[in-house]
């Protein structure tokens, strides 16, 4: 239950509230395009509401858990390896 609702239910932050599931199947591109959409569209009916700009929906790149701790790990197969001729 945790699973299912932690990947598909639960908007994510980090993310900018989309599911990681919606994330995975590439969903959030169009996703965050309509919430700005209607960001936009609100601010411009009632600009008083608004005293600076509206959330930032624009898609995110790569996120990791621990960035400080992302290396590249080389392991001896990696390096016995020859590159091959053109």
């Amino acid at each position: 239950r945790f699973v299912h609702w932690y990947n598909l239910d639960h908007r994510h932050s980090g993310i900018r509230y989309i599911a990681p599931a919606q994330r995975h199947t590439g969903d959030d591109h169009a996703i965050l395009a309509a919430r700005h959409a209607l960001y936009t569209q609100a601010r411009e009916r009632h600009p008083s509401r608004w005293f600076d700009r509206t959330r930032n929906w624009t898609p995110i790149g790569a996120v990791t858990l621990n960035p400080e701790r992302d290396v590249v790990v080389t392991t001896q197969e990696d390096a016995d390896r020859q590159p091959l001729a053109a």
